[in-house]
């Protein structure tokens, strides 16, 4: 076993913590190809994206206090081996609605990954070290958005996209095996919570009260949505209106990746000079200008890849600097039920976001432009949350620095 501190076991909570991103990021490229095999339309096809997010939102809510209970590595365990078992049932789906219904049942253990990754990651270090230990986690998991749509894409080309599913699911075991002899279990004996219904219902009206805690939630939730209006709308833009080669998309993808490890590593570099909220202040207003530029670019019908991929590269640079201290922000006040806290905000993130993805896919007009305002619009209201919420009730040790 490893020790709770050890960088070693960041990496393997960041390969965990991975499966997400990549249960995502992975099948992008194959989102026509699956129309086309099942006749189905792109808001139907979406629903298989968005509908993984309403059940990974869902599915926290259980297993945050499960974890509470009886700790975060069984939980996990539990979680990765469910995926494994619905990848299956994606990979041999025969319609478009088995496929959407494997893809729920895939959500429900897959959320146990980030859910207890951060609740881990809360039970180890204090709200500041935490903040910077998120941002190095997130810069790791990184590496799993950059690979995953290459090799998706190299995969549907080679092997067709039940392919993908399988890989999930081999990875989703190995990652199980890791947990249960590889990471110590985080969590101290005397925070572990009762399994009891009253129970339940008060920590989430205390945690869901707390105005620090939704403050940073809904500003995390909503630069969140306007990743993933880009992850739902990204491969028929790139792929149907900009004709990108299936095996190609997966490169363009990487230069948005680029941007969001800058945004980590600048949020690490800057954390040893600035408060947390100067860093999340910075962020937004780079998202809020990225999202400004690509409506523009679409309003004047300046169409093509570049038109997409740079402006949502600095989109990414600003989301990689505020979600690590939305977070650490959101996780703050809650040391004994990290588990719960961390559940909570995950729906709320989840659900917001998996809203923004169903808009992108419902009012698609076969352009950029719509993907592009959803996304816009949503970085300005991160920004409004921001200044109505965070400003106004900042976390222990993440008050604003005047000037």
């Amino acid at each position: 076993m490893l020790a709770l501190t050890s960088i070693w076991t960041t990496i393997l909570l960041a390969a965990a913590v991975a499966l997400g991103p990549l249960a995502t990021d992975m099948y992008l490229p194959a989102l026509p190809q699956i129309g086309s095999d099942f006749g189905a339309g792109t808001s139907q096809v979406q629903l298989t994206l968005s509908l993984y997010m309403v059940g990974f939102a869902i599915a926290q809510l259980v297993c945050g206090p499960l974890a509470d209970r009886f700790g975060r590595k069984p939980i996990m365990i539990g979680g990765f081996v469910l995926f494994a078992i619905a990848s299956i049932g994606c990979a041999l789906a025969s319609n478009i609605e088995t496929l959407i219904l494997s893809r729920f049942l895939q959500a429900l253990g897959g959320s146990a990954g980030p859910v207890l990754g951060r609740a881990a990651i809360r039970d180890i270090y204090t709200p500041r070290e935490a903040a910077k230990i998120m941002a190095l986690l997130a810069s790791i998991m990184a590496l799993a958005p950059a690979v995953a749509p290459t090799l998706g894409g190299l995969m549907v080309a080679g092997l067709g996209w039940h392919s993908i599913f399988l890989a999930l699911g081999g990875y989703a075991l190995i990652m199980a095996v890791v947990v249960a002899f590889g990471i110590p279990e985080p969590m101290r004996p005397e925070y572990r919570q009762p399994l009891k219904l009253c129970s339940l219902l008060r920590n989430y009206r205390a945690i869901g009260t707390d105005i620090s805690f939704l403050g940073y939630t809904l500003t995390n939730a909503l630069i969140f949505s306007g990743l993933f209006a880009f992850l739902s709308g990204s491969s028929f833009v790139l792929i149907d209106f900009l004709e990108v080669p299936p095996q190609q998309f997966g490169l363009y993808f990487a230069g948005i990746v680029v941007g969001y490890v800058t945004g980590n590593l600048s949020a690490i570099r800057l954390g040893s000079r600035l408060v947390p909220d100067q860093i999340l202040v910075r962020g937004l207003l780079i998202a809020v200008t990225a999202g400004g530029l690509m409506v523009a670019l679409a309003v004047a019908e300046i169409f093509s890849v570049w038109a997409v991929i740079l402006p949502q590269a600095l989109f990414m640079v600003g989301t990689g600097m505020v979600l690590p201290q939305t977070m650490a922000g959101a996780m703050a006040n809650f040391p004994r039920m990290a588990g719960s806290a961390s559940a909570l905000f995950g729906f709320a993130q989840m659900s917001v976001a998996a809203f923004a993805g169903m808009l992108v896919g419902y009012l698609h007009d076969g352009t950029s432009l719509v993907m592009a305002t959803i996304i816009s619009i949503c970085a300005v209201a991160s920004l409004g949350s921001y200044l109505l919420l965070v400003q106004r009730h900042p976390a222990p040790g993440f008050e604003p620095r005047t000037g």
